[in-house]
């Protein structure tokens, strides 16, 4: 089912086939993984969707009643899911630049954390987690700690940005204070 957060601006989650959190410093709260739906000014994106088969006419309705042409957006590469399926059935572009979506740096590969906005909302990949707490985490999954000090630094410029929700694909997301939450991952 996809859920509204705010106009615009929705989620859905749901288990993935290849992702077994426990034993990545996770447990099976973490089993199900997040995708994004953002309605801005000139096209519907769609951010690393996975799409369950009985969700295809739900999103098909959100697209038809959009009108708009929709983009996919993967926050890493690997983040692959549905966005085949997804652009060949909406006849998608995928990838670039979206309206009223930035992208940064998470320098974890070619990882971003991507802005939304109009709806002062960040949509993380794999670096930031929900912590299933009501806030945020630093991702439990670098090479080293040299890597780790690395993708933290570059997230920090994040918090220049206003943000309100911080939707990450893994754990709950925050939906009030996500700039304060952010701070505390990374200054933790």
């Amino acid at each position: 089912m996809i859920e509204e957060i705010r106009p615009g601006l929705k989620r859905w989650a749901g288990p993935h086939p290849e992702f077994n959190p426990v034993g990545d410093d996770l447990d099976e709260s973490y089993g199900n993984v997040a995708s994004v739906l953002f309605s801005s000014e000139d096209a519907l994106v769609l951010i690393d969707p996975l799409v369950p088969n009985g969700l295809w006419p739900e999103l098909d309705a959100e697209v038809k009643e959009s009108g708009k042409p929709v983009v996919v957006l993967t926050t890493i590469f690997f983040h692959e899911r549905s966005r085949d399926a997804v652009a060949r059935r909406y006849d998608a572009r995928l990838g670039g630049d979206a309206p009223g979506v930035r992208a940064f740096s998470a320098e974890r590969a070619d990882e971003v954390a991507l802005w939304l906005e109009d709806a002062r909302a960040l949509v993380f990949g794999d670096a930031i987690l929900g912590d299933q707490a009501g806030g945020l985490r630093l991702t439990p999954w670098a090479k080293d700690a040299e890597g780790l000090e690395r993708t933290r630094k570059a997230l920090l410029k994040l918090l220049d940005l206003p943000a309100e929700i911080a939707l990450p694909a893994h754990g709950n997301p925050v939906l009030v204070n996500a700039h304060e939450a952010l701070a505390r991952a990374l200054t933790a």
